[in-house]
């Protein structure tokens, strides 16, 4: 199934709010623009129902551009015996790689074994993981001599190596495929704004009946009202749940457990392969990857439980050496810290276990996800991986059906949808080698005849993309263009501070707002030098 075309005057904000003020009431509001509020949008607005979902920042600005970038069904979830979680992720790996072909593409990753059993060992159970798949296998795991394995990694380090277990999972990137939901979504006529806050919860009868709402640009407060109000705002999820709760003069009590995940950037030259390096247990448990990924190749990640909640989260100066130090142990040229070209941290929405915060970590939580309907009707989503947010939007519009919150649904129809930009399979064979215009898929030609296509900013960001950005693709701000529309923040924070000065004024030419240039160098500098 193909999605229509999303209108470029959908993306136009002054419109969009005009849409908000005028239009309702509606089936189902959202809170959150993440990958979950996305996929429930996109979910929604495809079955019919008429949507409208408000994010007080930017699309993806929190955990959601934050990832790994591997669409994955989870080794690490099999070795704890969690089959439901694999099964369902591994299935949702193959939706992703079908729906956004131009973001997403298969991966092979190499574990390497230094001790004579780990190979064959990681071999067998690796070809379960494989066969979990069923149908939406991508490869067979095999098992490499030690020949092979620097073939495939010439950057592992090779004393004492034994061989290696070869197996496929899926890489995409984060922000872009959360944009591509929000634009598909807007294409069947769901209303999104982002930088637009819910200050309040609306309630009618008792009941929770839409939203009280901020646009951060222009300052006007407005009501959207609609019979289904969604929770999805991630490691902020209980907020919204304990202001609803003392509407009923109750107390809620923790849902969600955040973790913060830290991921390097070193130049791609450390491993020098388009295959990805997987260590499958680190000092502190977790699985360590060095994956390739648009011409740079990322390191991580980290799980250290968190109880507060920054909208930015830093790394710890111990997160950066430990996984310097981990990679260091599995790369012959061990990267230091002046090979970092850019440190983020994202925060995990981990469903508390049991209902109660666990002080010996977070590595052993899973990421199942949780659907709660409060006494009121409103709708909380937590938990979950970017790999099953297709699953978590079904299953919260179950909920609300089930709950008589939404009317007699059609069938899902997310399964097989194409996203914005997929029409033309463009991806390279992996994202690891993928050029800057790949991303776009069937939509690099209107790029392209943008002003600026040949006006180069960077590593092939063009002024032309910053233009597409802020006309198509909801982007207000130098970060939001810089970020997450190209992601040149993540790749190299140095590099994107130093275009910008450029990047800013071709977005305030196209917004007439305040790009934000000193709250972005502010934020380039902590990425580029973070403990």
């Amino acid at each position: 199934m193909t999605a229509p075309r999303a209108l470029p005057a959908k993306t136009d904000r002054g419109r969009l709010l005009a849409g908000l003020l005028q239009d309702g009431p509606y089936d189902l509001a959202i809170v959150g623009g993440g990958a979950t509020g996305l996929g429930v949008a996109l979910d929604a607005a495809s079955r019919g129902l008429s949507v409208a979902l408000v994010e007080s920042l930017d699309f993806a600005k929190g955990t959601s551009s934050r990832a790994t970038k591997l669409a994955h069904g989870g080794v690490r979830y099999l070795a704890q015996g969690n089959i439901a979680l694999v099964r369902e992720a591994l299935r949702e790996r193959r939706a992703i790689l079908r729906n956004a072909p131009h973001l997403a593409a298969p991966l092979s990753f190499v574990v390497p074994g230094y001790r004579c059993w780990e190979a064959p060992f990681y071999t067998v159970g690796l070809k379960l993981y494989e066969a979990l798949a069923g149908r939406a296998r991508i490869g067979g795991a095999k098992l490499l001599s030690p020949e092979e394995t620097l073939h495939c990694l010439p950057g592992v380090r090779s004393q004492g190596l034994k061989g290696a277990a070869r197996y496929w999972d899926g890489q995409f990137d984060d922000a872009r495929l959360a944009l591509a939901l929000a634009r598909t979504a807007a294409g069947f006529g769901a209303a999104l704004l982002n930088y637009c806050s819910a200050e309040r919860l609306l309630y009618e009868n008792g009941r929770a009946a839409g939203l009280q709402c901020r646009d951060a640009e222009t300052g006007e407060s407005f009501a959207i009202r609609a019979r289904c109000v969604v929770n999805a705002t991630g490691v902020w999820t209980d907020e919204l749940r304990r202001q609803d709760s003392r509407q009923r003069g109750q107390t809620a009590g923790d849902l969600v457990m955040p973790s913060q995940g830290v991921h390097l950037v070193v130049d791609a030259s450390f491993l020098d392969s388009q295959s990805a390096l997987l260590v499958p247990r680190t000092r502190d448990g977790r699985v360590l990857f060095a994956v390739p990924w648009l011409g740079k190749l990322v390191l991580g990640t980290t799980d250290t439980p968190r109880m507060d909640i920054a909208r930015e989260p830093v790394a710890g100066r111990d997160e950066v050496e430990f996984i310097l130090n981990e990679a260091g142990r599995y790369l012959s040229r061990a990267p230091a810290r002046s090979d970092v070209t850019s440190v983020w941290a994202g925060l995990r929405p981990l469903v508390v276990p049991g209902g109660k915060h666990d002080e010996g970590g977070t590595s052993h939580v899973n990421r199942e996800h949780t659907v709660l309907v409060s006494a009121s009707g409103l709708v909380s989503v937590a938990g979950g991986k970017w790999t099953t947010y297709r699953a978590m939007a079904q299953d919260v519009l179950a909920r609300c059906e089930a709950a008589g919150l939404l009317p007699s649904l059609p069938p899902c129809r997310t399964e097989n949808l194409m996203l914005v930009g997929g029409e033309a399979r463009r991806a390279a064979a992996s994202l690891a080698g993928a050029r800057a215009y790949d991303v776009y898929g069937s939509e690099e030609e209107a790029v392209r005849a943008l002003p600026g296509a040949d006006a180069e900013l960077c590593a092939g960001v063009t002024e032309a993309m910053l233009r597409f950005a802020a006309r198509h693709e909801y982007a207000r701000t130098v970060e939001d263009a810089l970020a997450r529309r190209c992601r040149t923040l993540f790749l190299d924070a140095a590099m994107a501070a130093s275009i910008a000065p450029r990047a800013a004024r071709i977005m305030r030419e196209e917004t007439g707002v305040d790009s934000r240039l000193e709250e972005f160098l502010a934020l380039a500098e902590q990425y580029a030098n973070a403990p």
